[in-house]
């Protein structure tokens, strides 16, 4: 016979709780390194990467895309066609608003400041994943278990 074993917080988040702790420690290593240096480089990249990981972690978790299979599918309808269209895009807009965010503070700092080069690269981390999410509503890549 199994054991039916309470699972806990963790065992059901543990993938978002862990892309968290590391996008915290790459911030963390970052705030006392130098960007000049190799190091200090690879953690202001590591924030921009692990950034867009979380987003896409929790947005593929909670938020919908019609037509896309990197999103949970969408069933039914809202009455109101507003509502609906902003439901069954979410993820999309979602990515499309914070990264007109990111952007326009991004056009606001130095680009060649530590932070400006941060924000630089989650700016296009943010246009990169908007782009495979529009993407991935139409086109699809053999052997990929996502194209059916």
């Amino acid at each position: 016979m199994k054991s039916h074993k309470r699972r806990g917080f963790f065992y059901h988040h543990s993938l978002t709780i862990v892309a968290v702790g590391l996008l915290a420690l790459w911030i963390a290593f970052y705030c006392y390194s130098d960007p000049a240096t190799h190091l200090g480089s690879f953690f202001g990249n590591a924030i921009a990467d692990w950034s867009g990981s979380v987003i896409i972690i929790l947005g593929t978790k909670y938020l919908l895309e019609s037509h896309s299979a990197e999103s949970r599918q969408v069933h039914g309808r809202l009455r109101n066609p507003v509502l609906n269209f902003l439901r069954c895009h979410s993820l999309l807009l979602f990515i499309g608003v914070t990264g007109i965010g990111w952007a326009m503070l991004f056009w606001r700092m130095d680009p060649q400041g530590k932070w400006g080069q941060v924000v630089g690269n989650i700016v296009s981390e943010w246009l990169q994943m908007g782009g495979l999410v529009f993407l991935t509503k139409r086109l699809i890549e053999k052997g990929s278990k996502e194209s059916h």
